[in-house]
């Protein structure tokens, strides 16, 4: 099959959608991928004028053919080269032909791409590569270098393709496994989801069957961890948690995010607590959100609700363009400052970015005054519910945890993607119900976090205070019930012939229903001597002390580790004889809180030996300088029976 530059390009922001594309199914529709579809056709337009504008008339070419002989032709730039080889095909937007700079130096082609953002990212170079590899291996020249005209001031991006050329080669090689391959791949959502067309489909599937790409936030990495354990689903990773006491060195730190509660959390439909910490909302709450163009680093709307309930008040500060941002960077700093002791709260990192960029650009309110403590104290609400609160959604966005709690949108746009187009949409026309369907989605995000925060604080509130509806409302997991699957118990089985399978799973016919007398003795009632050592009582228990320091970081504060004990036989010449003599050696292992490094006392006189230095010796001089055969060298004491054989290591 082959490659396409539209193929190769779906490929790099999803498997899924590289190969939906080679089979032509239809899309479900989505309002952000057909306006970024219609931004870069019109910004192609746009680009290729300026770009023909730089050279003459004579030296233009409009989809000339390409091949090895190339380079006698007279264009210095052409548009619309469409390539094919074998296996990869292209039609490459521009494309320059720069001279030959000297003698015995190459011609040299360099491949254009125009994109509409101001900011590009790595997807962007290697779809470039791709085309350069193509006009590459048709013309038989090298190409080291491409240009990315993007942005609104049409800049052009000098990219170095010789260090992306194996990695293209690498994506070829899985593009033309994929689309080799009749069965379509694991469908795992992404973060380009919002950007594609086949969002509505894939998302569909994956709530059918329960993708734990559902999860936000769960890594590939994760993801293929649990695959390897048999953990396919939502619901079969819920199973998978269990409740755990800390460990004494993290209880101060930050608890770990759990997939496996949120996927409880999710499977019961109730919300399920680590620590439900104060969110400390005192004061005047002033609810904040902030619209912006991330590709332009530029806010264009901020959107605070001053105080609670039906006596709250609305503010929106609109900025035409980019050069009145300060202006109402300005204008929400005065009514901060005469808000009687506010409390900012916002929900996530992007009013955090904003407040810290807008200060930095055009400075803030006086340190030590009300409008900057608020800015400084600012309450980011994500940060009390992350890791410590589940509530049974997929996200932890804004949009998912109040639509639980029962908040609803009233139109478009619905997601920040939308207020993107609609945001271009009005520059384009200045139509004022745009701006308007605009100024209420974000007066609706401000009222959306007043009820998400309303709701922490009484979940805060109502639980010490009503045992009952705590409990059913919200589990808190340092009070859920341990079940292990894997203890000593009886189990309960749903069919009664289960229960006579499993009784007779444990019969031990050949000792127990069988009798086998083949002497006159009975094999079962034979007394057998047992060889473990523990038997024999200790004449003598060595203790070692506890260590000065740290052996590897040298550090002072050291505490206990568990505890490891040895027993060791040996021998003891007295005044009249030998007698056997069995040393127990006990030592602490100790931790370092610095180093994390376990150890146990450096002055330990056991090895690895379960006899003891003076035996082995004994043992050697009876084998060796007496001559007697080791079956004779044995030691024999009730009812403890053993017999030492001689190794060839040097103890």
């Amino acid at each position: 099959m082959i490659i396409s530059s539209p193929l190769f390009e779906a490929y790099l922001e999803c498997h899924t959608k590289c190969w939906l594309r080679a089979r032509a199914e239809p899309g479900t529709g989505n309002i952000y991928a057909d306006w970024v579809r219609l931004k870069n056709e019109t910004y192609y337009e746009d680009g290729r004028k300026r770009l023909l504008a730089m050279f003459p008339v004579s030296a233009r070419a409009i989809a000339p053919p390409l091949s090895k002989n190339a380079k006698d032709s007279i264009w210095r730039v052409a548009i619309d080269v469409g390539l094919q080889t074998d296996s990869l095909a292209s039609s490459l937007q521009a494309i320059e032909k720069m001279p030959s700079q000297g003698r015995n130096k190459p011609l040299q082609f360099i491949p254009y791409r125009f994109q509409f953002t101001n900011k590009l990212t790595e997807n962007h170079k290697l779809s470039l590569a791709f085309d350069a590899a193509l006009l590459s291996e048709t013309t038989g020249c090298d190409v080291s270098l491409g240009k990315i005209m993007h942005g609104d001031g049409y800049a052009t991006l000098k990219v170095r393709l010789s260090s992306l050329a194996a990695e293209v080669r690498k994506r070829i090689t899985k593009v033309t496994a994929l689309l080799a391959d009749n069965s379509a791949p694991d469908l795992v959502l992404n973060r380009h989801c919002g950007q594609c067309k086949f969002q509505g489909r894939c998302r569909k599937q994956a709530i059918e069957k329960e993708e734990l790409s559902l999860l936000s936030g769960m890594s590939e990495k994760e993801r293929k961890k649990l695959h390897g354990k048999g953990i396919f689903t939502v619901t079969q990773l819920s199973y998978t948690f269990r409740p755990r006491r800390r460990r004494r060195e993290l209880r101060g730190k930050q608890e770990k995010f759990h997939h496996s509660l949120r996927a409880l959390a999710i499977r019961e439909n109730k919300i399920h607590a680590v620590d439900l910490s104060d969110p400390k909302l005192d004061g005047t709450l002033v609810y904040l959100d902030v619209e912006g163009l991330p590709d332009r680093d530029f806010y264009y709307l901020i959107g605070f609700r001053v105080g609670t309930g039906d006596n709250a008040l609305q503010y929106g500060f609109w900025a035409n363009d980019k050069s009145e941002e300060q202006r109402i960077w300005r204008e929400f700093l005065e009514v901060l400052s005469a808000v009687p002791n506010p409390r900012l709260v916002h929900y996530g990192g992007y009013e955090s970015i904003f407040l810290k960029r807008m200060h930095e650009r055009y400075g803030g309110p006086l340190e030590g005054s009300a409008g900057g403590t608020a800015i400084r104290d600012a309450v980011n609400l994500l940060s009390f519910v992350f890791a410590r609160i589940y509530f049974p959604t997929f996200s932890y966005g804004l949009k998912e945890v109040a639509r639980y709690f029962g908040f609803r949108w009233s139109g478009s746009p619905a997601s920040g993607l939308d207020a993107i187009v609609w945001r271009h949409r009005w520059e384009d026309s200045n139509d004022p119900e745009i701006k308007q369907a605009l100024l209420r989605y974000n007066r609706e995000d401000c009222e959306a976090l007043e009820l998400v925060a309303n709701k922490l604080v009484d979940l805060h509130r109502a639980a010490p205070a009503d045992r009952q509806s705590w409990c059913n409302d919200v589990v808190r997991t340092s009070e859920m019930k341990w079940e292990g699957p894997f203890k000593f118990k009886r189990n309960e089985f749903v069919f009664a012939e289960m229960e006579t399978i499993n009784k007779a799973a444990y019969w031990d016919y050949q000792r127990e229903r069988v009798y086998l007398k083949p002497h006159h003795r009975s094999v079962r009632k034979r007394k057998r001597h047992s060889s473990r050592l523990s038997v024999l009582k200790p004449n003598i228990t060595i203790e070692y002390p506890r260590p000065s320091s740290c052996p590897t970081c040298k550090s002072k504060l050291v505490y206990r580790h568990g505890r490891r004990s040895k027993i060791v036989v040996d021998l003891k010449f007295m005044r009249y004889g030998i007698k056997r003599w069995i040393n127990r050696h006990a030592a602490q292992q100790y931790r370092c809180p610095s180093c994390k490094s376990t150890f146990y006392p450096s002055r330990r006189r056991w090895s690895a030996k379960k006899y003891g230095r003076t035996l082995i010796a004994y043992v050697i001089y009876q084998t060796i300088d007496l001559r007697l055969p080791q079956s004779r060298v044995s030691c024999r004491h009730e009812p403890v029976v053993w017999s030492l054989h001689i190794s060839t290591d040097n103890d």
